[in-house]
């Protein structure tokens, strides 16, 4: 039986709709499906992806209200769609540390930049490429890892580089890592579901690559002990 997923988001959802072409595939044997989104504002993008998706989405908001009140909803709603697995992709809002402790070794997140640097409270989206070019680095690029009760400090489960380039812009660096974002994040999270061991040879081999465009699909798994 597949996996039930929930994914997190605030905003447009390409990270969501990247796990649902993956996982949700017509007529694929996916360890996995996405079958609930959780937005925390009317009107984002990730809610209007899930519709079209023929997903079942809710928005919980966070704003202004006490965290036990966000929590005990949150957990209701998981509860009710059966959900095993959490993917938060984009999501701007702390999660509750019940739903965390609830979901603990079973919610990931992907971050922008190569933890542990540049994470932490504050430290999403474009500040995160716009600290990278201050800081001169040479290589960045997206790390998943399991969410705990701080910022961007939980185990990690898969990061993959990718290079900073002569002339680059917060806005340039923020597409090339988004596009390597689409392609490690399903890949990491089907490994965690299946309990997949990683390459460690083929991880480095990536590190020491760095290649401009986004590593093939097959390169991914292979490295995540998929294939």
């Amino acid at each position: 039986m597949s996996a039930r997923v929930a994914v997190f988001a605030s905003g447009g959802g390409s990270n969501l709709q990247a796990l649902v072409d993956h996982f949700n595939r017509p007529g694929a044997a996916a360890p996995a499906r996405v079958e609930l989104v959780i937005g925390d504002r009317p009107g984002a993008g990730a809610l209007e992806r899930a519709a079209r998706a023929g997903i079942e989405s809710r928005v919980i908001e966070v704003a202004g209200r006490p965290e036990e009140d966000v929590a005990r909803e949150t957990l209701a709603a998981l509860e009710r769609a059966g959900i095993r697995f959490v993917a938060l992709a984009g999501y701007l809002r702390r999660v509750p540390a019940d739903v965390v402790r609830a979901y603990h070794g079973r919610m990931t997140n992907i971050h922008p930049a190569l933890l542990p640097a540049f994470g932490g409270k504050g430290m999403y989206g474009m500040r995160v490429h716009r600290a990278v070019l201050d800081a001169g680095c040479k290589v960045t690029g997206p790390t998943v890892h399991l969410v705990d009760e701080e910022y961007d400090t939980g185990p990690i489960i898969a990061q993959w580089p990718v290079p900073v380039l002569p002339g680059d812009t917060p806005e340039t660096l923020a597409a090339r890592v988004l596009r390597v974002e689409h392609r490690l994040y399903p890949a990491a999270l089907e490994a965690l579901i299946v309990g997949a061991e990683p390459d460690a040879a083929a991880m480095a081999a990536a590190f020491c690559g760095c290649e401009t465009e986004p590593p093939a699909p097959e390169e991914i798994r292979r490295a995540l002990g998929l294939d």
